[in-house]
């Protein structure tokens, strides 16, 4: 164990990415809950990551805007057609949910077969690269989901099938560069589940903390114990959602007694 790995200079950043992901990402987590979609944060961020390889494939920058707009188009034209799908064939919706994740990934891998660096590449985009957040991604993203909690806010209960999906499709886009497909689907769904008990006005407060306490536990024990960022923050979420899901059961019979 590296004790002194535990900068804050180099832990800060990180940290505030992940505090904006969750910004995002518990309340959207409720609605997939709500909805029964739950894999569709997996389909909408293989997608976006379908446009990262594509852009990839036709050599622009991995951090240029071209590879953004690439990731973007990708992922809201996906929602766009599953959200379609949800009105016309909603009993089989899961289904063509996770035909189009598994549809997205064969691509993705077969985009990068003729690329000797394609598997290092892919496995970035899977777990990751978090740990390495700088002040220009935290800003940007920050603007992104200022504007898109706003949306959320103003519609609430009034957004609609489309609207839903294709806000979401851009937090996920903006997300899954960072924090990799495995940490997107973590930090939408588990705080969520483990929270899913109380009222809307404290469920997302509370998602959030939950959230916000596995960042910091995931962060530092990746960095203690020299340990992949992305899936110790995996594993860090889901100990916390356990936790706290069994807390707040254990809570609630309590107060029934």
């Amino acid at each position: 164990m590296n004790l002194s790995a535990l900068d804050p200079g180099l832990l800060l950043w990180p940290f505030l990415v992940g505090l904006l992901v969750l910004a995002t990402h518990v309340p959207l987590g409720r609605r997939v809950l709500a909805r029964g979609i739950i894999f569709l944060d997996l389909a909408v961020a293989q997608l976006a990551v379908l446009g990262v390889v594509a852009a990839n494939a036709l050599g622009l920058a991995a951090d240029g805007w071209l590879t953004q707009l690439a990731a973007a188009t990708s992922a809201l034209i996906g929602a766009a057609l599953l959200a379609g799908c949800e009105r016309r064939w909603p009993q089989i919706q899961e289904a063509l949910i996770g035909s189009t994740f598994v549809v997205a990934a064969s691509l993705a891998v077969l985009l990068l077969a003729g690329d000797p660096h394609g598997g290092e590449h892919l496995a970035e985009l899977l777990t990751g690269q978090i740990l390495w957040a700088t002040p220009a991604q935290a800003t940007q993203i920050a603007v992104l989901y200022g504007v898109l909690l706003t949306f959320l806010a103003w519609r609430r209960e009034h957004l609609g099938g489309l609207g839903f999906y294709l806000a979401f499709a851009l937090a996920i886009t903006a997300s899954v560069q960072l924090v990799g497909v495995y940490l997107v689907f973590a930090s939408l769904i588990l705080p969520a589940l483990a929270v899913r008990g109380l009222p809307a006005p404290r469920a997302v407060p509370a998602g959030w903390a939950v959230g916000a306490l596995a960042y910091a536990t995931g962060l530092a024990a990746s960095a203690a114990l020299d340990l992949p960022t992305g899936p110790a923050i995996v594993i860090a979420l889901a100990a916390a959602a356990l936790l706290a899901g069994r807390v707040l059961q254990v809570a609630a019979t309590d107060r029934q007694r």
